[in-house]
């Protein structure tokens, strides 16, 4: 959930820091791609439009053309989903011949005018059996800041807490990760692309939101684990060829957030939380410092390094720079004038916590670990300049072994507030 801090924007993030940095792979979610699917009502075709019965309104994905990548790059993408397919279909290796029709970007929104959930997917269909259309959704591409936002905090906090994350990104141990909120899924996908050994679990109350992510954003269908009034096509076989092997590492499910802490056994490594309905509220019981949803939270993360990120919705472009006061100033939205006690909520039952603002936008990243990278022990003064210190000094391990398009220090360093 996000909103547009202004109408006007830098069209791209500064990309190096010395002479010596290394050269960033084509980020195709940059920001100055956002022209494209900001859109307005007369430039977009709506291909999902559903009302939902638990507070989001009425869903809509809209698609929007998109650039990237050229239509010279097609057949080399065209020929790595042949090979895919014959490697997965090898009694059908003369039907394997597979085209794409285009790129489009698809806008998940709440009510018409609250703009979700982004992601860019791509069309393709089996030359053999044109009415075989497949949908991906391109899990390298993140296009909205809050997520680069809630990607590179949380992995470097992750990371400045003693987490082995190179061996998590081989496969060689495994992430346990909960995201709260569902959208149309790019968080999980990146997560789960990137990191071989990344286990992701995903929550959502609204089976209209599921659905739509499967039917009009390019969410993989076999993902979905509780699908009691989720309406989906029975994934087939377009599943194994589209994401080999991603999607077993996804457990989509369909269930109040609270309800599903309290009640599962798993313990996570890092928690992601991005649960506004459709009015831009986020549920009192998922910040309530005495509710039961924080306090079950606390033993669902690792002892040792758990971590959870928040992403924090406000109308705001001044966010407050006095670690005593971390909130937002002359805002109007209904979750405004709660960020304090949202931050402090969480610091509260996890130990430590922080805010950055996001560029562009009116939101900010709130992270509270357990991290005894972090933490200088029970008794003692934290400072912000250590905690800040500790996570530069990640920032280039999480962008070099991740193989990040965009580069992580300018998510975390600007305006950072330690939550006192």
């Amino acid at each position: 959930m996000w909103r547009g801090a202004r109408l006007a924007w830098r069209s791209s993030a500064v990309r190096r820091f010395s002479s010596n940095v290394r050269r960033l792979p084509e980020d195709e979610g940059d920001w100055s791609y956002s022209s494209e699917w900001w859109g307005t009502s007369s430039d977009g075709r709506t291909v999902f439009r559903s009302t939902s019965d638990y507070g989001n309104g009425v869903v809509s994905v809209v698609s929007y053309p998109c650039s990237r990548p050229a239509p010279m790059q097609w057949p080399t993408i065209e020929r790595w989903l042949e090979q895919r397919y014959a490697k997965s279909h090898p009694e059908f290796e003369h039907d394997g011949k597979i085209r794409i029709l285009g790129y489009e970007w698809r806008v998940l929104s709440f009510n018409g005018n609250t703009r979700q959930s982004t992601a860019k997917t791509m069309v393709t269909y089996r030359k053999s059996d044109p009415a075989s259309l497949y949908l991906m959704q391109q899990p390298h591409c993140l296009a909205v800041p809050y997520l680069k936002s809630m990607v590179s905090a949380g992995l470097i906090t992750l990371t400045s807490s003693t987490y082995d994350l190179p061996e998590a990104v081989i496969g060689k141990r495994t992430m346990n990760i909960l995201c709260i909120g569902h959208g149309g899924g790019s968080l999980p996908l990146f997560l789960a692309s990137k990191i071989k050994g990344a286990v992701v679990h995903i929550v959502d109350i609204d089976p209209v939101v599921i659905s739509a992510s499967i039917q009009a954003m390019g969410f993989p269908a076999s993902a979905v684990k509780t699908a009691d009034q989720i309406s989906v096509a029975p994934p087939a076989h377009a599943d194994r060829l589209l994401w080999d092997g991603i999607h077993d590492r996804l457990f989509l499910h369909r269930s109040d957030a609270e309800d599903f802490v309290l009640n599962n056994p798993y313990i996570y490594d890092l928690v992601f939380i991005d649960a506004y309905d459709g009015d831009d509220i986020f549920p009192r019981k998922l910040w309530d410092s005495d509710g039961p949803f924080l306090r079950s939270l606390e033993n669902r993360l690792h002892p040792a390094h758990g971590t959870v990120v928040v992403n924090l919705h406000s109308d705001s472009e001044g966010f407050a720079t006095d670690a005593n006061d971390c909130s937002f100033s002359d805002s109007i939205l209904p979750m405004s004038r709660y960020v304090s006690q949202v931050c402090r909520a969480y610091k509260e039952h996890l130990g430590l916590a922080f805010c950055v603002p996001v560029p562009w936008l009116c939101n900010a990243t709130l992270v509270a670990c357990r991290g005894t990278g972090l933490c200088a022990g029970e008794g003692l003064f934290v400072n912000r300049d250590m905690v800040l210190n500790t996570l530069i000094s990640k920032s280039r391990l999480v962008e070099t072994v991740l193989d990040l398009p965009f580069p992580c220090l300018q998510y975390v360093k600007g305006g950072f507030v330690l939550v006192d």
